[in-house]
């Protein structure tokens, strides 16, 4: 009896053992750091000889969040894209990599192969391998910019107006696939992880469950919307979150760059605090508002 109580206890004490260095290193190095942030947000920061020296920013100490709001340009229009690009890309690249995944669990020859293949962008955009696809001129001239030639746009302008001309389709979902084919290189070097992520659910559903579905005359098409979609909506929530954060804080992001470039090159530490804070906020509230919204829509089987 005394050693079935303190299994629970082992495991917990496990527990914290295993996440102890996140905490150690969040709170000795990541809290410190956030809590300059807002003290530089909220101040005049001068660099001089001896160390930085901080004095209050005006009108209450809010005149960079002024400035940044109201006053700059700029930043308003960086913060718009990013978030209008957040809503184009998200959708599109979740169901890349969920039908990347549903391909991936099938049964073939040379699968570890493509899985392996389909990773290959989580590698290459990672750390030093990404600055040097930066200054690699191939991949420069094969990146998002310049994907497609002229006349290769010029097709792809051709048979949007085609589609709308003669399918009836809307002309903003027309434009809106055309301007995903325009990006596709994007969207594959953004669903390495979340390709795993949905693989890993659709691995983890029982078989028994298809096996019972296919007795009783179920379609491939009912088994998928019946079975295969509520169970793997959970990761589509999680994938979510992980996109959305992705797309706000990509290398490719303008807004970040000039944040980085405001702080750094520019030694404007108080202003470009309060420009990382404004989008930090902005960030946290869309997370919050459409994990709410896909929540309502997830299964979770009891």
């Amino acid at each position: 009896m005394n050693k079935k109580m303190l299994m629970p206890k082992k495991e917990t004490i496990a527990g914290y053992m295993f996440i102890l260095p996140f905490l150690i290193g969040f709170f000795a190095f990541f809290v410190p750091m956030l809590i300059k942030s807002v003290i530089y947000s909220f101040s005049n920061m001068t660099v001089e000889s001896g160390g930085y020296v901080l004095s209050g920013a005006a009108s209450n100490g809010f005149e960079h969040y002024i400035r940044a709001l109201f006053i700059d340009p700029d930043y308003n229009r960086d913060l718009l894209k990013a978030v209008k690009d957040m809503f184009l890309n998200v959708p599109l690249v979740l169901i890349f990599s969920f039908f990347a995944a549903n391909l991936l669990n099938q049964k073939f020859r040379g699968r570890g192969i493509a899985r392996s293949i389909f990773f290959f962008p989580v590698i290459l955009t990672s750390g030093i391998l990404m600055s040097i696809e930066a200054s690699d001129l191939l991949i420069s001239t094969l990146g998002p910019e310049n994907a497609l030639s002229a006349d290769d746009a010029n097709t792809v302008f051709n048979v949007s107006r085609f589609l709308i001309e003669y399918t009836g389709l809307p002309t903003a979902l027309v434009m809106y696939l055309s301007k995903s084919v325009l990006g596709i290189y994007d969207i594959v070097v953004a669903s390495g992880v979340q390709i795993l992520i949905f693989l890993a659910g659709l691995q983890g559903i029982s078989p028994s469950l298809f096996e019972a579905s296919n007795m009783e005359g179920a379609t491939a098409w009912e088994n998928f919307w019946k079975i295969t979609f509520p169970m793997i909506s959970p990761l589509i929530l999680v994938n979510s979150i992980y996109t959305i954060i992705d797309s706000f804080t990509s290398a490719g992001n303008e807004l970040m760059t000039v944040i980085k470039r405001t702080i750094f090159t520019d030694v404007k530490f108080g202003y470009g605090s309060a420009m990382a804070w404004i989008y930090f906020l902005v960030i946290a509230v869309l997370i919050s508002s459409i994990s709410v919204v896909v929540a309502r829509k997830v299964f979770y089987m009891d």
